[in-house]
């Protein structure tokens, strides 16, 4: 079998919101086709049109080819030694960021095209079945106007998770940082209220993590606002500082009793390495895509194993990355929870529209996929119209960055 073509889809959902700090509103879809007519799928979360000039632009020496030029004619089922070709043959220009993403959208598919030639699901191929289900927990992410309206929301959303079979959730509490919540003015003293208030709804027996995403410029500042946060019994604290304060991380894991996830944005295993090892995280939170594919994702997963860590994936993206993060948690017995956006909590059409045959949640739980592959498909007419709002949005940005200069109207001088 060997590879033929590599379709790149650049997607946007028409509706949505540049303001707004929601990945699930674009996407970067890859299908590689064989000569023997089978074809995976896969996607990642990165800039849509960075990651297809990734994988498509043309190259003009030996270590400046691009992801596409390096896979075409290749056995599709080598998928292990494939992945080590392109990070290989990428490394001048990658080895990390926006190359690593777009090359784990490749290896995605790769697995779900292995898969499928095997008629296997995924995660037969990632060691098997090490748990009879996997746990999904809602992430909930209101964007509103002032503080008043963002509690009232994210306590809503709370109740609305549990009441649609949720065991966990993640609540979203961002006074500072790089994702602050539009005109959100509240202090650390009100966002330990309002986690407060969401436990009292949900209970002691439901389990909840916080997200602050990146909110405190340094670990001091971190501790002091997070001293009260100890009561609320909460599963994890995600990403409280930059990614690449490592020695902040091993003060705030090492100095309070509130486990510490972090992982969304590295790349490779190399950087969960120096997270896991300097940073003294006790939860890693690989993106299966942004991670560099299942492949890597499997090895991060395995070295946080090793040394006892929890494994709680983190993905924002469409049932594909879904689909992807279930086959890896069935194959990681320290896998407690994937992340799961739901339909029912989202507002973007891409995210609810772009993939059919999705895992649904039963009593809290997914059941292990039995489908080859991945397991989804994707709605051909939702493609194309997403792709469509991604081809007028760059023809509108075109138009601003050139605009068409006028003739003069006739009559004037």
């Amino acid at each position: 079998m060997k590879i033929t073509r590599i379709d790149c889809h650049v997607l946007l959902d028409p509706g949505y919101d540049a303001g707004a700090t929601s990945s699930s509103q674009d996407d970067i879809v890859v299908e590689i086709h064989t000569d023997e007519g089978l074809t995976g799928i896969g996607e990642s979360d990165v800039n849509p049109w960075i990651a297809r000039a990734c994988i498509e632009a043309p190259g003009t020496h030996t270590m400046g080819l691009s992801l596409e030029d390096m896979l075409l004619g290749e056995d599709p089922l080598a998928v292990e030694s494939l992945w080590q070709k392109l990070y290989t043959g990428s490394a001048m220009n990658g080895r990390r960021g926006a190359v690593i993403h777009a090359l784990g959208a490749l290896d995605m598919a790769l697995h779900d095209l292995r898969a499928k030639a095997a008629d296997k699901p995924c995660y037969e191929f990632l060691g098997g079945a090490a748990k009879p289900f996997i746990t999904p927990y809602a992430s909930l992410q209101p964007e509103v106007d002032n503080f008043n309206a963002y509690r009232e929301s994210l306590i809503d959303w709370a109740r609305r998770a549990q009441s649609l079979g949720f065991k966990a959730a993640k609540i979203e509490v961002t006074p500072s940082g790089p994702y602050r919540h539009r005109s959100l003015d509240a202090s650390y003293e009100e966002m330990t209220e309002l986690i407060a208030e969401v436990r009292r709804t949900i209970g002691e027996d439901f389990v909840l993590m916080v997200d602050v995403q990146y909110a405190f410029p340094n670990a001091e500042t971190c501790l002091k606002a997070i001293r009260p946060w100890q009561e609320f019994n909460l599963f994890f604290l995600e990403t409280p500082l930059p990614s690449d304060d490592l020695a902040g991380y091993a003060e705030v894991a090492t100095k309070q009793p509130i486990p510490i996830a972090a992982g969304e944005w590295l790349a490779t295993r190399f950087e969960f390495l120096d997270l896991m090892d300097r940073g003294k995280v006790q939860v890693a939170q690989p993106d299966v895509g942004r991670v560099g594919g299942m492949s890597e994702a499997k090895r991060v997963c395995d070295l946080a194993t090793a040394r006892g860590l929890t494994i709680v994936p983190h993905l924002w993206k469409s049932g594909i990355s879904i689909a992807a993060a279930a086959h890896l948690s069935a194959a990681t017995a320290q896998c407690a929870f994937i992340e799961f956006l739901p339909a029912e909590l989202c507002e973007s059409a891409l995210r609810r529209e772009l993939v059919q045959d999705e895992l649904k949640m039963e009593n809290g739980i997914l059941d292990l996929p039995r489908k080859a592959g991945l397991g989804v498909s994707l709605n051909r007419d939702a493609l194309e119209r997403f792709k469509e709002a991604a081809e007028k949005a760059w023809r509108d940005r075109d138009r601003k960055r050139h605009p068409v200069e006028r003739e003069p109207a006739l009559g004037r001088h």
